[in-house]
């Protein structure tokens, strides 16, 4: 029987313009209220049997707040920015368009220093590949868009520039079922 992962995009820390590299900031007043606002369809996922988030302090509060108690996991941290970490997008752009636009179209540059796009969505996809499956258990994730949007793409086995259209919302869900190597989308109907 299949392994069932759901992931929960954690709450805001900051407006969306503000948001910036490997951000460490904790949630902001809207994101808690988001977060109360949420509870109610996203408290049954406290359920699965493993429940896990990114060491980020606002998946981390994210899944507190939703009565997860999860383990914070280091595989599942965003994209290693090296050098671009606290900046935002308008910053980095102002200092190195060339290395901007070199990150954004090619999946193997790491100008920044850090990771590249694609070992990123390899990390992500092996810890999905790691996760118990021999049961068909549950398991919840709150984790940072960034790596919801890795992990959708390695599960579906789309090609690495893909990453650029996928939109993760905070306080979103997607669920994939599989084992190892063989994940899929699941999408439900709204309660």
């Amino acid at each position: 029987m299949p392994v069932r992962v759901s992931l929960v995009a954690a709450a805001r820390s900051s407006a969306l313009l503000a948001e910036r590299f490997d951000d460490d900031r904790p949630l902001d007043g809207i994101g808690w209220r988001s977060v109360e606002y949420a509870a109610p369809g996203l408290v049954p996922l406290a359920a699965a049997e493993l429940r896990y988030c990114s060491p980020t302090p606002r998946s981390r509060s994210t899944g507190e707040a939703l009565g997860y108690a999860p383990l914070a996991q280091p595989a599942l941290r965003e994209c290693d920015m090296g050098r671009w970490r606290g900046l935002t997008l308008a910053e980095v752009t102002a200092r190195e368009p060339a290395a901007v636009d070199l990150w954004l179209s090619d999946p193997y540059s790491a100008p920044h220093g850090g990771e590249s796009l694609l070992a990123f969505i390899s990390r992500i996809g092996g810890w999905l590949d790691t996760r118990p499956a021999e049961d068909g258990g549950a398991i919840v994730a709150v984790a940072e868009p960034s790596v919801i949007r890795a992990a959708l793409v390695y599960a579906l086995k789309a090609p690495p520039p893909t990453y650029w259209n996928v939109d993760v919302r905070p306080l979103s869900t997607v669920t994939l079922t599989g084992r190892p190597g063989d994940w899929h989308l699941c999408l439900q109907p709204a309660a």
